[in-house]
């Protein structure tokens, strides 16, 4: 350890396992760090356990703390969202000096961080909303980083922040992503990409379970052997191993003793809120987090089990390509998920003037964070051939990708709904991408009802303006 005399390059403040484990990763990439916590008991069992690991600088109060920074100070907050994060920003900014940079890591809702970044920017301080994804593991050994915030911050921030981020092919995951509550904005549609994503793994796996009655560890199998191919992803990849995993108490699948109610921290849920104040149609996102809503709802699931089912189809007969058939709807599924969440963001980034770049997301994605895939190199091309681009299902890989897929996609579909089987996250997808390529919608009967109870207008395909039709007189058009 360092002595007391020396100044930290960056100080971490919060340790619990996060916070904890960033400071280790910039310790062990040769940085010194300040440590600071709330109660002194986690700072002392940091240095205990892992004081051995670089250079630390413990503190007990937060003068001490910010006094062992070297200027500009950067410190990184790692504490619960919401007010806590206030408190601590309040307190540590009594302390700092103009040109100081408070690094907020944890996952606050991004109009918070746009907020607290004007409170911070009006004493002459920094103020970087950071998303951070990986979990605990990333925190440790190489996470990607969202960092949004002044660019001039970035120039004293960056350096430190990429050398403890993952590294993929020489590249770090972590870049500016822009102004304000940007970093945050994009880390919580990561968040809401990841809903969807695990939603549509978890009906994969529900469909040969139930449709097929397949073993745990056979289903463990097929996920392994996904991971090999188009699919390959870190979500993939734990999906394998947590269904290999057998309970010690009982002998059964770990996966048949866990009680099927899954929660949520937030983020998903801000993701949807998001997109409908921004009117893009995340449905796969939205369907995710519906789904844990309502796997929640346990009373009321257990008084209904007894709703009549109608007349169900039988298995499918042909075991070996209805699995395939589920590979295909699953990776055209995960498309329409990345899909609409670059929508969001670049929807978010239009209105709130960021400038978020989406093959930069899809280039710091590649690594530490839970949306890791292999196909992100591909999103990154798409990017790069059209930074335009409308819809990542335009792009020529993903569209061929798509249209081979859909019959099957169809197919698991249709099956599933015969079968009784709940797949909204799916079936959602497939309409959404129906929806997309249809020439015409039946919103203009939404359009056509809406003027006629609320005189709301609507406009004709052959003439320029808007229309009402007196509804209660004689019928006549008008143009308004």
């Amino acid at each position: 350890m360092a002595d007391s005399t020396a100044r930290a390059q960056i100080g971490v403040t919060g340790l619990a396992v996060m916070g904890s484990n960033i400071a280790r990763n910039f310790a062990r990439h040769g940085h010194t760090v300040a440590v600071h916590n709330r109660s002194r008991a986690k700072t002392d069992a940091l240095i205990a356990d892992h004081g051995h690991e670089g250079d630390f600088l413990p503190a007990e109060t937060t003068a001490e703390f910010v006094a062992s920074l070297e200027v500009p100070r950067r410190v990184l907050v790692m504490v619960q969202a919401g007010p806590a994060t206030d408190a601590v920003i309040a307190d540590l900014a009594d302390h700092m000096e103009p040109g100081d940079i408070i690094i907020d890591g944890g996952n606050s809702l991004y109009t918070d961080t746009i907020r607290r970044e004007a409170e911070i920017r009006a004493r002459g301080l920094h103020f970087v909303g950071a998303g951070i994804s990986g979990g605990e593991e990333g925190a440790l050994n190489g996470p990607s980083i969202m960092p949004g915030g002044p660019a001039e911050s970035y120039e004293h921030l960056g350096p430190l922040l990429e050398s403890i981020s993952a590294q993929v092919d020489g590249e770090p995951c972590c870049t500016h992503i822009g102004p304000d509550g940007s970093g945050h904005f994009v880390k919580m549609v990561h968040n809401g990409i990841e809903y969807a994503d695990m939603q549509l793994i978890g009906e994969a796996f529900d469909l040969m379970r139930t449709a097929l009655d397949m073993p745990v560890a056979e289903i463990a199998d097929v996920f392994r052997q996904w991971n090999t191919g188009d699919l390959e992803s870190y979500l993939v990849e734990i999906t394998a191993e947590v269904l290999s995993q057998v309970d010690a108490h009982t002998g059964k699948p770990l996966v048949d003793v866990i009680v099927d109610s899954a929660g949520q921290k937030g983020t998903g849920r801000w993701t949807v809120k998001s997109a409908l104040d921004l009117g893009v149609p995340t449905t796969g996102i939205a369907e995710a987090v519906f789904a844990r809503a309502l796997s929640s709802a346990t009373a009321q699931r257990e008084r209904s089990r007894g709703l009549g089912s109608g007349q169900l189809a039988a298995a499918p007969t042909d075991k070996v390509e209805f699995v395939d058939a589920i590979n295909q709807a699953l990776y055209a599924s995960k498309v329409v998920a990345y899909a609409q969440g670059f929508d969001q963001i670049l929807a978010g980034s239009q209105e709130y003037d960021w400038n978020v770049k989406p093959g930069d997301l899809a280039t710091i994605w590649r690594g530490g964070c839970i949306i890791r895939a292999t196909f992100l190199d591909r999103i990154r091309e798409a990017y790069a051939a059209d930074p335009q681009l409308p819809s990542l299902l335009l792009a020529p890989y993903f569209r061929e990708a798509v249209e081979n897929a859909v019959d099957a996609w169809r197919r698991v579909v249709s099956t599933a709904t015969l079968m009784g089987i709940p797949v909204p996250a799916f079936a959602s997808s497939l309409s959404y991408y129906d929806a997309l390529r249809a020439e015409r919608l039946p919103a203009a009967l939404t359009q056509g009802l809406r003027d006629y109870f609320g005189a709301h207008t609507y406009k004709r395909v052959d003439a320029e303006g808007s229309f009402h039709t007196l509804w209660s007189g004689d019928r006549s058009e008008q143009r308004v």
